[in-house]
Parts: structure tokens; sequence; C-alpha cells
């Protein structure tokens, strides 16, 4: 099944291969990747086509002395294959160990911990710099996607790469997609390139100062062995343009490149998910209400930075958009500003993006959106705690966003508050609007406002004593729980539904002084800079007692949900603990 990776534990052992062996070990090297991502799900087209350059990479230098530098870390598997990771592809228990992304405490092998896009060029610079300030003398090695040349940090490390008068190879797959397709000026010179066979007078690569190399069949071993040879040692900076099929070799993967870009475990014979994925969801009430409000108001506009899977705009409901739907590549920050933009030229502009994924854009929310106040809409998606891999965590929007001047940042406690705060925040005028999407389908009964002018006031839920929850969004539901534990200690709670994460509601918080001992705050993100720590301010001259419950300062990787919540104490059983210590 693998008989020439079985005997893969270190790149020198490639080496040690014929032409005709390294072909085989390509075929393994694509079967291990789908067992792998068939069983846990990972990603599939990017590491199916990217086996050829990573075989032959490790065949011509001589990692880690020579420092390969993988972008995103989606084309990283077959690299992980071949320096002694096969456990984590072949065998159930090595999965658990072997993250989808580069890891330094994995292998000697990864130099950096990463899962955002276009940083390879950057990383790979100050590596080559390093080098020459201590005078050795080894090879650097970048490999980036042409979807990450959209990325505002790939265009800066080019930038700086190309002067940097020694050697950098920067190793560009061009397999003409990004997660979906590509967006952006640029890949008119990559096209060209292409059909010019690398020989182009128009040339960006060469206008930068790089020397320029292309290979037109990046999925051949041998054609990947020669071009790379002939840059070992070079003394120039330098860019290897490699042209490659995305998903090769999976023919479910090379028919539909959008859709197998990452994928849920699946049935390697059929490509059918394992997962029952139908049902109501979040991205079919969003993208209905966007199409039904398009019809009354030409002016709405969606805006996505190259993630348009993450929010279920496949091909077919990207083509209904048309011009309402503006695709800006991987560059969220471009996205921020263009939004605002979109919203002081009299647009209604919704920019869609995943909490990890903001992150990228502090600067632009602060001074392009929110110092500007102009009231353009954000959708975060899939905030809160999880047990996702560390470059993709998703509990620190609520600390970075809550604490910027302007913003206003809602957390709906189910779908109709949701809708009721999407409608609201489109047709306003006022202020910049970010509404932090539900994670789970929750409905309720009760009655929803229509109107969230009114900033920064709290919806009372049941009007207790003693104690008061606070429970933001998505766990509400923990704080209702959290209500009825307390109630078998004879304590009718105070369950109060805050709304809004940018602001406190100071006449709700004095009035609870009056007959309250205890606030519990509950926020599915980081305590540190988040929600409850506000509260906990407030109320730092007076004898209330303050109970904050979220996520500690730290990066987790691939946690057990449960036992994050048991370790953050989030558990209606643990908080009452904590409660009824202080009552007694």
């Amino acid at each position: 099944m693998y008989d020439i990776l079985q005997n893969i534990t270190k790149p020198e052992d490639v080496k040690k291969l014929n032409l005709g062996q390294l072909e085989l070990l390509a075929s393994e090297i694509r079967e291990a990747i789908l067992n792998r991502d068939s069983i846990i799900g990972g990603h599939v087209g990017p590491n199916l086509g990217i086996v050829e350059t990573a075989i032959a990479l490790h065949y011509v230098f001589n990692s880690p002395i020579d420092k390969i530098v993988w972008d995103v870390s989606h084309q990283c598997y077959p690299h992980k294959l071949l320096t002694g990771r096969s456990d984590g592809f072949i065998t159930n228990e090595g999965m658990k160990k072997i993250s989808g992304y580069t890891n330094q405490d994995e292998s000697e092998h990864d130099f950096f911990k990463v899962g955002h896009t276009s940083t390879a060029v950057s990383l790979a610079s100050g590596l080559a710099k390093a080098r020459d300030l201590k005078n050795e003398k080894h090879n650097v090695i970048a490999i980036i996607g042409d979807g990450s040349l959209s990325g505002g940090e790939a265009l800066e490390g080019f930038s700086n790469a190309a002067v940097l008068g020694s050697n950098i190879i920067i190793i560009l797959n061009d397999n003409e997609m990004s997660i979906a397709e590509n967006h952006g000026g640029l890949y008119n010179n990559l096209r060209l390139l292409r059909e010019t066979n690398g020989c182009a007078e128009c040339n960006m690569f060469k206008a930068l100062g790089f020397e320029y190399k292309y290979v037109k069949d990046g999925n051949s071993i041998n054609d990947m062995i020669e071009a790379l040879s002939s840059l070992k040692d070079t003394d120039k900076p330098s860019v290897l343009h490699i042209h490659t099929q995305k998903g090769k070799g999976y023919k479910y993967a090379e028919e539909n490149k959008e859709k197998w870009h990452w994928s849920v475990p699946f049935d390697i014979e059929n490509g059918n998910p394992k997962w029952d994925m139908s049902g109501e969801n979040i991205n079919d009430l969003t993208y209905n209400y966007i199409v039904d409000k398009i019809k009354k108001d030409n002016t709405v506009v969606v805006v996505n930075a190259g993630t348009p899977g993450v929010f279920g705009l496949n091909d077919e409901k990207r083509k209904i958009l048309g011009k309402h739907f503006v695709d800006v590549g991987i560059a969220e920050e471009h996205a921020v500003a263009f939004s605002s933009a979109l919203a002081k030229g009299g647009a209604k502009p919704i920019f869609l993006v995943m909490s990890s994924f903001i992150q990228r854009t502090y600067d632009q929310l602060s001074q392009d959106l929110a110092l500007n106040n102009n009231p353009a809409v954000i959708l975060v998606a899939w905030g809160g705690i999880s047990g996702a891999d560390m470059t993709h965590l998703c509990s620190f929007d609520i600390s970075m966003i809550s604490n910027i001047p302007n913003l206003v940042y809602l957390a709906p406690t189910s779908i109709e508050e949701y809708m009721a705060m999407l409608d609201w925040a489109v047709e306003q005028n006022k202020h910049p609007v970010i509404i932090r999407q539900p994670k789970e389908m929750i409905h309720s009964s009760l009655p929803i406002d229509t109107d969230y002018s009114n900033l920064n006031t709290y919806k009372i839920a049941n009007q207790g004593n003693c104690v008061a929850i606070i429970a933001e969004g998505s766990f509400f539901e923990l704080g209702k729980n959290l209500a009825l534990e307390l109630n078998k200690h004879n304590i009718n709670p105070t369950l109060i539904n805050p709304r809004y994460l940018t602001g406190i509601d100071e006449n709700c918080l004095e009035n609870l002084k009056s007959n309250h001992q205890i606030v519990v705050t509950l926020e599915d993100g980081e305590l540190d800079g988040g929600f409850g720590e506000k509260i906990t301010r407030f109320y730092g001259t007076s004898d209330m007692k303050v109970l904050n419950y979220g996520s500690f300062k730290e990066f987790t990787d691939r946690a057990n949900l449960d036992d994050l919540y048991n370790r953050y104490r989030l558990k209606p059983e643990l908080i009452v603990k904590d409660i009824m210590a202080i009552l007694k």
C-alpha cells in the first residue's frame, strides 16, 4: 500500500530514489492525503496539486539547513509526509498528533506556525536577512499560491524580497485558483505569463527586480527537479513560477476545485460527505435575506475576501448576486476600507468575514471605518470558543472589536434576533455595525425588537434577585441553563441579554445594586479585554461581586471543547459552586 512511503523517514531518503520510484512515491503521497482527509477532513485540492513540487524540493535541497517556508500551510501535507510524519496520514492515532498546518513544535523541518495567508515571502525574507547578517550560506525557499498574491502582505513581502540582494527563492504555485476563483488585476499578468510560457515582456516579477523562471508543467517531477537545481545556491532573489493542477489525482477534486479546496470527512470512492450537511442553516437565511433586500434596494452589495464558502456562497449563488457581489481576493484589510468607502458613497455594503480573519483588519476597522463612522455592516462568522487548530481560533473578536470607538457590535441570542439586527443594521445610516452570527440555529418565541438605535440598552429576559446573569449571544442558552440550576437552590436569578458588546447599560447595572449580590457574565470568547471586564469595571467601587466567565488568554490547538468548558468553568454546575461559595 505504501511500499515506498513507509521507507521515507527523513528528506535524505528521497534523494536515494530514481525517477520511477519518485513517481510511485507521488502516488502513495496522494493516497495518504486522501486517507487523512477522508477520515478527519482537511485541505484536499491544494495538497494534491503540490505533491511533485514537494518531492522535488526535498530531492534538490537539504532541509532543514535549507529553509522551506509554506504559505498558509494549505499545501504542506506532502512536505509533512516527506519529513517523518507519515503516521499523521496513515494511522488514526497519528492523525491526532499532527496538525493540518506547519508547526515547528512538530518538526525541525517547519519554521513557523502558519494558517493565515500571504505570509511566506515576508517570513522567508526575514530568515534570509538573518542568514546574511550571520554570514551563513544556505537556501531560503518560500512557496506561495497564486491566490495568496491578492493579500497585501504578499505584495509587501515581494517588494522587499526583490531588493534583498542575496539568495531567496520564491516558488509561485499557479493553479489558477484561490479558494474559489481568483479576483484582481494582477491575475491578468499571471495568465499572460502562462500563455507565453513565461516569455511575455510584461512581467511583474522582473519589473520588481527578480530573476524569473517558468515551468509549464509543475506536476512533472523531472521538470521541477531541473528548475530547482538551476536555482539552488543562487545569489539573487528569484521567482520560480510553476503551473500546476489543483486537486490532481482525485477525480472529484479535479472536476470541482472550489468544493474540494477543503472538505469534511468523505467517502473516497464517491466523494460524498460523511457528515449530514442538510437542514436549516444561518448561511441560507442570510443569503435569502440579501437577495430579497437587493430586489428592493439596488445599492446593497455583498463584499467577501476570498472565502465565499464560509458563507455558503457557491458559484450559483454568486452568479445570482451578480454585480451585487464583490470578492476582493484574500485581502481582508482592503475589504474593510472598501466597505467603508462604499457606505460613504451611499451604498449599503455587507462584508462577510470569518472571526479568525477579521483579526487581520484591526487598523482598517479603527481608522478607515470607525474613525470615519461610515455605516458599513460586517457579519462575523464562527465567533466563539472552539476546538479548532491554533491558527483558526475564533475567540478573540470580542476583545478586539468591542474596544474600538464608534463601532456597534451586536450579539444576537436567536435566529429571529439576528435577522432583526441585520435588517436594522442595513437600513440605519448612523453607525458602522458588526453582528456576530449565531453559532447554532436557536429559535425564540419571545418578542424581538426591530430598532437597535438606542445603543447599549440591555434586555431583561427574567427579573429576579440575588444573582444577575448577563449572557451574550451564543452563551445566552448557557445563561438559561445556569438560571435553571440556580432555581434548584431556591434562587430566582435575573437573566439579561446584553445585545451590545461595545458598551454597557449603566441604568440597568445600577438598578441591579438594589437587590442583587452577584453579577455573572458569560461570553463566548477571551476574557482579557472582553465584554465581562466592562461590567467588572463598572462595579469596581461598589460592593457588588462580579464573576466573569469566558476563555483564557491562550492559543489552544485542536482541544476537546468539553474539556475547555470544564477548564474555563463554563458549566452551570461549576458556576453555581462559585456562586454558592460567595453567598455562604
